[in-house]
């Protein structure tokens, strides 16, 4: 889902489209990564927020064996039949979720978004999970906050052909955008944590569009799996000593040495009780030359936007969020400063940029 295309008075409700109202209405979250950044398909630890924009559902029976599912920002509208997939587009993720929710007859489905796609935001996860929290409060799915993630992380599996870890998942059914979420991804132990005082989130996107399933994100997977293979661990989480990864063929080296460098900044982020900005900032710049480097999922306006950020005096720290291969960065700002530091950052980089959070 993405920004409304049409202006957003002209867009049509559910009973506009559907000719009745809705039973239920349910929404959830994109998120932003702060860091831990492709680790958690390695069992790794992750710090994500959940952002202001969410996605929007409204579903209601429709007395046939198909569902009908509206993206009224798009106009586009895809039927298909229960329990099935459909032809591809954002449809396959509601097909999926709904196919996983168990609804068992024909649903007409309403869907609204501010969430930018293809902004390595999680709009898919925030589309499954408030399918889900649909389907929950009509009284099909009996689900926990972390089933309800688990099932959207099967869609992207089953039905879209992304192998993605379960952050995102996680972060859109259970975080806020007030704190971050401390996410262990092998056990999913999590626990909320204070933003670094003083500080703010700011999310440019870098006007870079990317898909998940048509980028290099499979191949990194399948890449860190056949690393730890030869490492003889489980996961790369489970490496003892950060060394051992320099044995390693190219590129398999390079992808391992940032899993374990990654999951080494999120622990060094939390270390001696507190959350220091300035050092979470030194530790996301880190980050993203990791992810650059080693991972080789930026992009070069990335690249750009990322410096000209880390550039700027009331910036702590910045890096690419989400997948890669084009989409938003994310930055660690002065406490009233974000509107300042992207305006000037903006105003360098180029119209393609544009301001998501806050």
């Amino acid at each position: 889902m993405s920004t409304p295309a049409t202006p957003a008075a002209s867009i049509p409700t559910f009973e506009q489209h559907f000719g009745r109202a809705p039973q239920v209405t349910a929404s959830a979250p994109g998120r932003v990564n702060l860091l831990g950044e492709h680790t958690d398909y390695q069992g790794g630890f992750v710090l994500p927020t959940a952002i202001p924009q969410v996605t929007t559902v409204a579903l209601g029976a429709n007395g046939t064996r198909e569902h009908r599912v509206f993206a009224a920002d798009l106009n586009e509208q895809s039927t298909f039949p229960v329990g099935g997939n459909a032809e591809g587009g954002f449809a396959r993720y509601v097909a999926g979720t709904l196919a996983l929710g168990g609804a068992p007859d024909g649903l007409d489905v309403h869907v609204t978004s501010n969430v930018p796609m293809g902004a390595g935001l999680s709009s898919s996860a925030a589309l499954e999970v408030a399918v889900l929290r649909g389907l929950r409060d009509l009284g099909i799915l009996d689900a926990s906050d972390e089933r309800v993630a688990l099932i959207a992380q099967r869609v992207e599996h089953e039905f879209v052909g992304v192998q993605c870890g379960i952050m995102d998942q996680m972060a859109s059914s259970v975080a806020n955008s007030t704190t971050m979420l401390l996410l262990d991804t092998r056990s999913l132990e999590r626990h909320l944590l204070p933003l670094p005082a003083a500080s703010e989130v700011l999310v440019i996107d870098s006007g870079v569009p990317r898909k998940l399933a048509e980028s290099g994100y499979n191949e990194r997977r399948a890449q860190v799996e056949e690393a730890a293979r030869l490492l003889g661990v489980t996961e790369l989480r489970d490496v003892q000593d950060p060394q051992s990864v320099e044995a390693l063929p190219e590129p398999l080296r390079e992808r391992a040495r940032h899993v374990v460098s990654e999951n080494a900044r999120v622990q060094a982020a939390l270390a001696e009780g507190g959350v220091d900005a300035a050092r979470f900032g030194v530790l996301m710049n880190a980050s993203h030359a990791s992810l650059r480097d080693d991972y080789a999922v930026s992009h070069p306006r990335v690249d750009a936007l990322v410096a000209l950020l880390q550039a700027h005096p009331d910036v702590f720290g910045a890096r690419m969020t989400g997948a890669g291969f084009g989409g938003a960065v994310v930055a660690l700002v002065r406490a009233g400063q974000a509107g300042a530091v992207a305006q000037a950052v903006l105003s360098q980089y180029g119209p393609e940029g544009r301001q998501v959070v806050p």
